[in-house]
């Protein structure tokens, strides 16, 4: 990814060279996302059902969370907005004065990804119809990560950058303490100005060489393993991400066009490999199409992801588990601040404590967001769920809570990824509630809002009847080749 924007937004410009190693195996279990993808490709001028087509991918409308509140329970966290705020009042007020008397729907009849998640059906957004609900939509994709990558990577080729096949064993330093150059298994010396440590959490050059330390982040998310396997296709061909709670974690599934993603994450203070993989391999819809594969990791963040010449993208910077399908928009968004910051040959202090500072607040809004999952929940039934719900939690993530649970407030950054509307939809499916609620919505009489919100609820019913299912658009448009 990094390669492939550099070649696209320097233009040229700048000599890349790609050092990777076909002995190292790639994590490759990163295959869902979140709608920011979408710009990612635009900006490298993709076309979208190719890119489809090279990756087995599918669409992704949102992802539902089973059994996290409390047992039984099931809720869908929807990409995009609802629909438009009324007078002056946004929609999360109205609908939860509504619902503290009794005369609204399910929040999901409001939601036009929400619905067509459920129904199996998908459509891309209609701009020519403004008024619409299908306006409204918002996507991502699933698709298998290791044929992206090789995709990306003709993509990069293609527009200069060169790939060099070879393990790294040596990395010399210049004078000033910058990296001067990189040598290979094969003896074959790589020079450059500038490194981008992408060796995942090894951290080749941003820690075993510059040793600039890792936050420790497992008391707040304990989970530190996940085990993987794919299976065989099952109809229907669903337009979302499923998350199911275990007692000890929550296992993943992502539908492909050729087979379904599946993983358990789990805790390894409160189950055992074996027991947690028994646990996955019980719970798949299909056969099983090769043997399962642990991954180990810490959650946290690199004290510093830029550091003298090399910035680290991706799992060599930090991680945070894949619950809400944030581990390559953190790679996307990292390229993007480096563009914005891209060093001349003289590195400045100044640009580097910025992106510094830039991304380790993206890393704690996206933290927050994640705990508040495992935080906020009924569940008492396993020893991880005890804690998880009564372990202290940082004070950003408690203001949010404390504010909901007043008047149903809700408040987000101008930089934060998750917007209000999302917020809201994971706190209400937590079992979150408030003990009021706006005296703004009292300005609208509730006549109105009502009229208002069956108005939406049958305009977005209308609109389903009018798309097509997930595989028939997936059939018409973007089919791939099954694989040999």
């Amino acid at each position: 990814m990094t390669a492939a924007a550099m070649s696209r937004v320097l233009n040229g410009k700048v000599s890349i060279t790609v050092v990777e190693s076909d002995e190292i195996g790639t994590v490759g279990v990163g295959e869902a996302t979140i709608p920011s993808i979408t710009r990612f490709n635009s900006m490298l001028e993709l076309d979208e059902d190719e890119f489809l087509r090279e990756t087995q991918g599918t669409f992704k409308l949102g992802i539902e969370f089973r059994n996290w509140a409390r047992i039984g329970d099931r809720y869908m966290h929807g990409f995009g907005r609802f629909r438009q705020d009324i007078q002056l009042t946004t929609f999360e007020q109205i609908w939860q004065k509504m619902n503290s008397i009794g005369r609204v729907g399910d929040l999901q009849n409001y939601s036009i990804t929400k619905m067509a998640a459920y129904a199996g059906k998908f459509l891309r957004p209609r701009l020519d119809v403004p008024d619409s609900p299908l306006a409204d939509i918002a996507y991502a994709f699933h698709f298998d990560a290791s044929l992206y990558a090789k995709y990306l990577r003709r993509y990069s080729e293609a527009r200069g950058a060169k790939r060099v096949e070879g393990r790294v064993t040596d990395v010399s330093l210049q004078k000033n303490g910058d990296i001067g150059g990189l040598t290979l298994a094969t003896g074959k010396q790589v020079t450059g100005e500038f490194f981008v440590d992408c060796s995942g959490f090894r951290g080749r050059l941003i820690e075993e060489e510059f040793k600039t330390g890792y936050e420790d982040w497992s008391h707040w998310l304990p989970c530190d393993r996940a085990v993987a396997v794919p299976c065989s296709s099952v109809k229907p061909l669903l337009p979302y991400t499923r998350a199911t709670a275990r007692s000890a974690g929550w296992q993943w599934r992502i539908p492909l066009q050729h087979r379904i993603g599946n993983g358990y994450v789990y805790s390894s203070q409160y189950i055992g490999e074996d027991e947690a993989t028994s646990t996955l391999l019980r719970n798949l819809e299909g056969e099983a199409l090769a043997p399962p594969r642990t991954l180990k990791f810490v959650t946290g963040i690199r004290r510093k992801a830029w550091h003298r010449n090399c910035v680290a993208i991706g799992l060599s910077s930090g991680f945070l588990e894949p619950l809400e399908s944030t581990s390559i928009h953190l790679i996307q968004s990292s390229i993007s601040r480096l563009m914005y910051f891209f060093p001349s040959t003289v590195m400045s202090e100044v640009d580097i404590d910025e992106y510094n500072r830039l991304f380790r607040r993206e890393f704690e809004h996206i933290r927050d967001f994640v705990m508040l999952h495992y935080h906020a929940t009924q569940r008492d039934d396993s020893p991880m769920w005890n804690y998880c719900r009564t372990m202290p939690i940082p004070e950003s993530l408690r203001r949010k809570i404390d504010l909901f649970q007043s008047h149903g407030r809700l408040f987000s950054e101008p930089d934060e990824l998750f917007a209000q509307g999302s917020w809201f939809q994971v706190m209400q499916g937590q079992g979150l509630r408030p003990r009021g609620y706006s005296p703004v919505a009292d300005v609208v009489d509730d006549e109105d809002i009502h009229s208002f919100l069956e108005g939406v609820r049958l305009a977005i019913l209308k609109c389903l009847e009018v798309m097509p299912s997930h595989e028939e658009f997936i059939e018409r448009n973007c089919k791939a080749t099954p694989p040999a």
